[in-house]
């Protein structure tokens, strides 16, 4: 992550950032124009969690049916429906949190690893019945187990504490760069230190959305990111995020690229979800 003033600012004028945020913006216009928008918004938002959460759990490596997802009430008798569940719980509890990531970033990436993990407890060094710590970053030694992202890179925990300070510093002093830049750098960042020692995956992506959702980019969460995600592919994912890491400046418009495609296709998705609703088929 560049160290400059404002080093967000910095990646906002990288060659091709300032058309994805552009592209962006327009889609994101497009949506909220939808004539559904007017009485049914808060219909699109729920559909957009949902699929936002399918997912989130599809790149975690539970790829099920959005049917399944919504039919389903019992998210613990599996792995993968552990991850389901996981997904659908942060990605519900992003909304709630908007106030207190301005100010405290780290208590809410605690609270979110929490709620993914299952718990309900405000006690940031809980740790489960089966001795998994959850809802603080991970101390040396600790494993960490992230589908996705097996073979790649894993900094030391020292790092990783003084990185989640200077993201956090980051977050809570605010930044001129556009939202897409900020939600990019907040998953980037947080893909490349997997603080927990699991769900860093759905964590960060529920970040990215209090992000756009805070910036006022995508104030009542229509726009789901993690099915752009999802949809662009885990390689291509990756391969992004590979960029990011890389902190070279062509890595970091490629990722910031990506997040912006993402948020466009999530666009898309929540475009035909209203057009559904206008036709009585959702």
């Amino acid at each position: 992550m560049p160290t400059t003033a404002d080093p967000l600012a910095a990646l906002g004028a990288l060659p091709g950032v300032a058309e994805s945020v552009d592209s962006v913006r327009k889609a994101v216009d497009r949506v909220y124009g939808h004539r559904v928008m007017r009485r049914r918004s808060s219909e699109v938002t729920a559909e957009a969690v949902l699929r936002g959460a399918r997912a989130s759990a599809a790149l975690g490596g539970a790829d099920w049916p959005l049917e399944e997802v919504r039919r389903r009430s019992d998210f613990g008798a599996d792995p993968e429906a552990r991850t389901v569940g996981a997904a659908l719980r942060v990605t519900a509890e992003a909304g709630q949190l908007l106030d207190v990531w301005r100010q405290s970033p780290l208590r809410v990436l605690a609270r979110l690893h929490l709620v993914a993990a299952g718990g309900d407890v405000r006690d940031a060094d809980s740790v489960r019945s089966g001795g998994e710590p959850v809802g603080r970053p991970r101390l040396a030694g600790e494993p960490v187990t992230e589908p996705l992202l097996e073979g790649f890179p894993l900094l030391d925990a020292d790092e990783v504490s003084a990185r989640l300070d200077a993201l956090a510093q980051l977050v809570v002093a605010g930044s001129s760069a556009p939202a897409l830049v900020a939600a990019a750098v907040v998953h980037g960042e947080l893909m490349a230190l997997r603080p927990f020692g699991t769900y860093n995956g759905p964590v960060a992506r529920a970040a990215e959305r209090i992000v756009l959702i805070a910036s006022g980019l995508d104030p009542k969460s229509i726009c789901p990111a993690e099915v752009g995600h999802a949809e662009q592919g885990g390689e291509a994912y990756v391969r992004a995020l590979e960029g990011y890491v890389s902190g070279t400046p062509e890595g970091m418009a490629a990722w910031i690229a990506h997040c912006g495609r993402a948020v466009e296709l999530g666009a898309r998705e929540s475009t035909a979800v209203c057009e559904a609703l206008q036709r009585g088929a959702a």
